[in-house]
């Protein structure tokens, strides 16, 4: 059965994106933190995006701006087979791009048991907060960013019940940012 793994970089207040969406305070570059992010960006398997997530991804990793300041990373984004959930897009153009408009739940429980490649939740905290209770996700990759927001978007806005949760690892680096891997117990 394919693995769901959610990747997202949160601040030290628990939000995954500041006020008005901002996500500029998720990115101190460093040496050692490009190394870990180009050899996570080698993985296979598929990225699952909601729409407000997949718009910002689409928009930058195609460009030549992306390219060149991330050259590896965004090979893999771009060329990474991608799942867009959206009731309100009516195409998805980003290369190797699937839409789906069916029940989210339906469609992960599908993927997970016949697709056989793993996938990643990136950003799309709505996403993270439907799939969550329903035990879909098998792992929380957390990186925890230096930087306290005061207010944003937690990826579990409407959660009804606690998710008890068991440390797998964990990973400082020099940057201040620190790996947070959690299964569910």
């Amino acid at each position: 059965m394919a693995k769901l793994i959610v990747y997202n970089s949160v601040s030290l207040d628990g939000y995954f994106a500041g006020p008005d969406g901002d996500l500029s305070w998720g990115h101190s570059p460093d040496a050692e933190w490009q190394k870990f992010v180009e050899e996570n960006a080698k993985g296979g398997g598929r990225l699952l995006f909601g729409r407000i997530t997949y718009e910002l991804m689409a928009s930058y990793w195609p460009t030549p701006a992306a390219i060149k300041a991330y050259p590896i990373v965004a090979e893999r984004m771009n060329s990474l087979p991608k799942i867009v959930f959206s009731r309100t897009l009516n195409k998805a153009d980003w290369n190797n791009t699937t839409l789906v408009k069916g029940d989210l739940a339906a469609e992960v429980r599908k993927l997970k048991r016949d697709s056989g490649l793993d996938m990643v939740v990136m950003g799309s905290g709505s996403i993270v907060s439907q799939l969550a209770p329903e035990g879909f996700i098998d792992e929380y990759q957390l990186v925890v960013c230096p930087v306290i927001l005061g207010k944003g978007r937690t990826m579990f806005e409407g959660l009804k019940e606690k998710l008890p949760l068991k440390l797998a690892r964990t990973r400082p680096f020099r940057n201040g940012n620190i790996l947070l891997c959690y299964q569910p117990s």
